[in-house]
């Protein structure tokens, strides 16, 4: 099939939905369909500049500004996206290209207009990979209320459903809630689980042995340090365990609470923790063949259910799993089930520490534990199985 890719987010960028989209990319290429790939770029002279691989074109589309800038002006810019990146599109040597279905990414939710034009010039349907329910979680976390900015984002959110003909989410619970909180969607609502291809250990910048946590059994967190993380209950975890001197932790990555959790870490003197900045993606499983325990957080005020990427990459190095999530997330049906850690909804320091003790115990090392976590990663979490849902999605008989 020739398929179209929109998103914000794509290497260079290290985020996770960055890396995300490059291991769907690379799967959809391996199964032999032709990819576009269109991504904004705000920081280049040209209004597009095609950069190709193989069966994968990456097409980066001049865009406004929408980092580091005011609320007012980002907000703005992300209005503006869009439609900027289809008319720059339109003037690139691949703007008359046609496709066989349009594939979107979410967030960001501004993304809607680009798609139905998209989807309109080529007459085909579209599928909408939607990874968190903005606005609602940012009303959940209380950044915002629901008056005048949440009706307008909203109606943004409400548009990008309305002209999908399937949406893909990432968890049973967010079907009912998409349903609760939106009338718009025109298409059917399915389960995409996340997915992560498996990466070789190629090294690492970060060795451990040749830090003051050498020879412990590592509890490491890798990705993003930000609220909706609810992050300082793993400071106190750390807190908490502080008398195990074979247990340590280890934090990686960048976040709106990444320099505050460090600046708190100092200040409470913790010798059992360390920061290291954002390492590239391919780095992560060199990073884990040190550690012994992958930790996920996630804000107990949070409605929306949730699948880190990073819990992913823990499965898929073999690492068994402690999480503390909101109460009601599909996450911890999926650990408990599948026996590959243990979760807390308790946003409990003391009860979370019970349970690393019984990890670092019993789980540490534990090979049994290790093939329970990658045959899950490998059987529920793969791309492989991504774009095999979604391409059968896009070749079904409209209606169905």
């Amino acid at each position: 099939m020739k398929l179209a890719l929109v998103a914000d987010a794509f290497p260079p960028l290290r985020s996770s939905g960055a890396v995300q989209l490059r291991d769907l990319s690379r799967e959809f290429e391996r199964q032999g369909h032709q990819l576009t790939v269109l991504i904004p770029a705000t920081d280049q002279a040209e209004p597009w500049k095609v950069e190709p691989n193989g069966n994968i074109d990456v097409i980066r589309l001049k865009s406004p500004k929408t980092k580091d800038v005011s609320y007012v002006r980002r907000t703005l810019s992300e209005f503006m996206m869009p439609f900027a990146m289809g008319r720059n599109f339109r003037k690139s040597p691949l703007g008359s290209r046609k496709f066989d279905g349009v594939i979107w990414y979410s967030p960001s939710i501004f993304l809607g207009p680009l798609v139905k034009r998209l989807r309109a010039d080529s007459n085909c349907p579209s599928y909408l990979i939607i990874r968190d329910i903005f606005p609602e979680w940012a009303v959940d976390m209380g950044l915002m209320g629901r008056g005048l900015p949440y009706r307008m984002l909203k109606a943004v959110a409400d548009f990008q459903y309305s002209v999908a003909d399937t949406i893909g989410v990432q968890t049973l619970g967010n079907i009912a809630l998409l349903h609760s909180t939106s009338s718009a969607m025109s298409g059917r609502i399915e389960v995409l689980h996340n997915w992560l291809t498996s990466n070789p250990d190629t090294g690492c910048s970060i060795q451990i042995d040749a830090t003051p946590l050498a020879g412990r059994k590592i509890f490491v967190y890798a990705g993003n340090m930000g609220i909706a993380q609810g992050m300082p209950i793993l400071l106190d975890l750390a807190a908490a365990l502080e008398e195990r001197k074979d247990i340590g932790f280890v934090f990686v990555g960048r976040g709106s609470d990444a320099d505050r959790l460090r600046a708190s870490a100092k200040a409470r003197q913790l010798d059992n923790v360390l920061f290291f900045d954002e390492i590239d993606p391919d780095e992560i499983a060199g990073l884990y063949t040190q550690c012994h325990v992958g930790l996920v957080a996630l804000d107990p005020r949070h409605q929306t259910h949730n699948i880190p990427g990073k819990f992913l990459s823990y499965l898929q190095s073999g690492l068994p799993v402690l999480a503390t999530v909101n109460a009601g997330n599909d996450l911890i049906d999926v650990i408990v089930d599948n026996r590959v850690g243990f979760v807390s909804t308790d946003n409990s320091a003391t009860i979370l520490a019970g349970l690393a003790r019984g990890l670092a115990d019993e789980s540490v090392g534990n090979p049994t534990v290790a093939a329970r976590s990658k045959k899950l990663a490998r059987t529920m979490f793969s791309s492989e199985a991504a774009v095999n849902q979604i391409v059968k999605a896009l070749q079904a008989p409209k209606g169905t």
